[in-house]
């Protein structure tokens, strides 16, 4: 059982993995483009720094934000596959056990729905912070509390195509 992700063990970075993600960076898909530009850039999100294509463990998750201890993914039609499905629970299990919290969204919600984004992974951090404003750059924030057990729903059963991005999104038609 590894340690929980800090800044003592560098958040589980993972050296080897650092010329992929910037590959990564230079070839990401419309949708992440979108999720940068728009929401996670700059300090978007409630001021809060995200970083994208960041090697943990032996992943190259999306987004992070190190302080939230938040990983980001926008997934493409590659993950509608029963196989890419269990290799992503396994994922999110594994960062899930170092300390981080996973929010998934589909390339199609990020591209048509971008307000929608926003509010979901605005409301996660509202949730899942608390305690007094901090001042940084301008801008404030709130400290997190508790990024492990954070009263996040339980994991979604198995469930195919655009039903479970609309799910994993809480989106209903």
């Amino acid at each position: 059982m590894l340690p929980q992700a800090s800044k003592r063990n560098n958040f589980h970075y993972n050296k080897k993995l650092k010329q992929f993600a910037k590959q990564n960076k230079k070839q990401m898909p419309k949708s992440a483009v979108y999720m940068w530009k728009f929401i996670l850039s700059s300090g978007q999100m409630l001021g809060y720094k995200f970083r994208r294509e960041r090697p943990i463990l032996n992943y190259i998750v999306d987004f992070v934000c190190l302080e939230l201890m938040l990983v980001i993914e926008v997934d493409g039609i590659s993950h509608e596959t029963e196989e890419a499905f269990r290799k992503d629970r396994k994922r999110d299990q594994n960062l899930k056990e170092i300390g981080f919290s996973v929010l998934r969204f589909s390339s199609l919600i990020v591209i048509k729905d971008r307000p929608s984004v926003n509010e979901i992974i605005a409301g996660w951090i509202e949730e899942n912070t608390d305690g007094p404003s901090i001042e940084r750059g301008g801008k404030q924030k709130k400290k997190v509390v508790s990024k492990i057990d954070s009263g996040l729903p339980p994991p979604l059963p198995p469930q195919r195509g655009i039903e479970r991005f609309m799910a994993l999104a809480d989106i209903r038609i």
